[in-house]
């Protein structure tokens, strides 16, 4: 047993009423307007047409009565004798005085045979009826109500009445032709106004639903200016708001636009609280990190000394080296904060032409001694890639991507590794073979302390700080990263400008100089 399916329409395989929710509200107001005035002007149509089909009928039916009436009280021979048949001197109904009109039919029955009958024509003869009108107006019941029938010269209003001085029975009848023409210039009269009117409707519909909704559009705009502000990150400056002239509750738009900033306020106060509570996270981890370092290099001194100092036994050996390994792992992480901190708050570093191949080589070569159980391929382009940049963070781009590539990969993974210039960008992109990474990570695989597999981040000793290092180092460098990541492709992708316009290039040591002319 099958279920009936949806109706759809032959262009977009849709149900028609899913389609119609997308159009624009202006084009459904319209045609809203449009149905409904449509519906009007059929509905006055159909019932002008009934009242005067009516009207005229009866107008007709009173002519009509008249004319028969005049048929059968003709007046009587002399001498008061009733006429007969036989007599040969029954008046003929045609030739009553005001009977002759064009169009006007009488016949007079005696049973069911006719005496006399005839139809006038427009040049004022007569014309007699065939044999199947005779019969059809013999069988008119003799009840003097008016009916219609079509006979072979067009459709006839008729009434059939007795004349009980003959004992005949005379039928007369008026053609509906004037009528129905009369029927079909009103229809076509309607039809034609009420085009037109659909037409104006249409265009001054159109037009006043434009500018009633154009402080809808402006609205829009504002939220469409809002959506685009990079509000995840940063200082943000929420200023747009609707004007005040469309933010009036006493209109339907004007609500929308008044909720909308009082909405838009409430972002912006949730903004600034943020803001505030991760500058003081951000300024906590800074000053905690300066504030360890210090005793971290204590202990890794204190370590240093006792080892070189004091005879140990194989096992405070090892506890000692566990210490060291640890403070290591710990000052490594201080690093990452306060390099992180110092990118927060947009430090200036030193900016200089950077050789990205040459840090390719170094950081792929590093790599394989490090990573010997996986297989590294390098691809680089025939002339050197410069950027303008910070050497030093510029590496640890470099040293984190591929550090990510064999630390969350199992060994006897492929690791491509690519260099190219695309225009005014240089291109890195880092890939492997590895088992890909989950698309629900990838949205946050960028965020600070993201990670997978906490228990395998904790063997392979990753504090989730690495790739959010990398993003950061890239955005302050004008650059951007992106991943794409299937089971068995995993593709980092790095772009930086190679010659970033709002950026001065100065040599190692010394500041950046805001006077120096920047050369495309």
């Amino acid at each position: 047993m099958s279920n009936a399916a949806p109706h759809r329409d032959g262009t977009g395989g849709r149900p028609v009423l899913q389609r119609l929710h997308g159009w624009r509200l202006r084009t459904k107001l319209l045609l809203a307007t449009l149905g409904l005035l449509t519906l009007t002007c059929c509905t006055i149509g159909f019932l002008s047409h009934a009242v005067m089909n009516v009207f005229l009928v009866q107008q007709l039916d009173e002519t009509l009565l008249e004319a028969s009436d005049r048929a059968v009280n003709f007046p009587l021979p002399p001498g008061g004798t009733p006429p007969s048949p036989d007599d040969g001197n029954l008046p003929d109904p045609l030739d009553v005085p005001g009977q002759g009109g064009p169009g006007m039919l009488d016949v007079r029955y005696y049973g069911n045979t006719a005496f006399s009958n005839g139809v006038t024509l427009d040049d004022g003869t007569r014309q007699a009826l065939s044999a199947d009108d005779v019969e059809v107006l013999a069988a008119l019941p003799a009840d003097r109500v008016p009916v219609s029938a079509e006979l072979s010269f067009g459709e006839y209003r008729l009434v059939s009445q007795p004349q009980p001085e003959t004992g005949s029975v005379v039928v007369s009848g008026m053609p509906l032709a004037a009528t129905k023409n009369t029927l079909l210039g009103l229809g076509l009269t309607i039809a034609a106004v009420s085009l037109l009117g659909l037409a104006l409707t249409a265009v001054l519909g159109y037009l006043i639903i434009r500018r009633s909704l154009r402080p809808l559009e402006e609205v829009a705009a504002v939220a469409t200016s809002v959506s685009r502000l990079p509000l995840d990150v940063g200082d943000v400056a929420l200023a747009e708001r609707v004007p005040q002239n469309l933010a009036d509750s006493q209109t339907e738009v004007g609500s929308v636009g008044l909720a909308f900033n009082k909405m838009l306020d409430n972002v912006a106060h949730a903004l600034k609280v943020r803001q505030r509570s991760e500058l003081q996270i951000r300024q906590f981890v800074a000053d905690a990190s300066h504030e360890l370092r210090t005793p971290l290099t204590s202990i890794r001194g204190y370590t240093e000394m006792v080892r070189l100092t004091e005879h140990l036994s194989p096992e405070g050996t090892q506890s000692l080296g566990r210490v060291e390994a640890e403070s290591r792992r710990m000052a490594g992480l201080v690093d990452d904060l306060l390099l992180l901190a110092r990118l927060d708050e947009g430090r200036q570093e030193i900016r200089s032409e950077v050789d990205l191949t040459r840090l390719l080589v170094e950081t792929v070569s590093d790599a394989r001694i490090a990573a010997r159980d996986h297989h590294w391929r390098i691809e680089l382009p025939e002339e050197p890639v410069t950027v303008t940049g910070d050497p030093g963070q510029l590496r640890q781009v470099f040293i984190n991507l591929a550090t990510n590539a064999h630390v969350h990969t199992p060994p006897g993974t492929t690791v491509d590794v690519s260099l190219v210039r695309d225009g005014n960008d240089a291109v890195l992109r880092v890939a492997d073979t590895g088992a890909g990474i989950p698309a629900d990570f990838q949205e946050r695989i960028f965020s600070r302390f993201a990670r997978r597999d906490t228990s395998r981040s904790e063997r392979t000793g990753s504090s989730g700080l690495g790739l959010a290092i990398v993003d950061a180092i890239v955005a302050a460098h004008h650059g951007t990263i992106t991943l794409e990541s299937v089971p068995g492709d995993s593709v980092f992708t790095v772009r930086l400008p190679v010659r970033p316009a709002s950026e001065d290039i100065v040599q190692p040591g010394r500041e950046p100089d805001s006077s120096t002319e920047v050369q495309d």
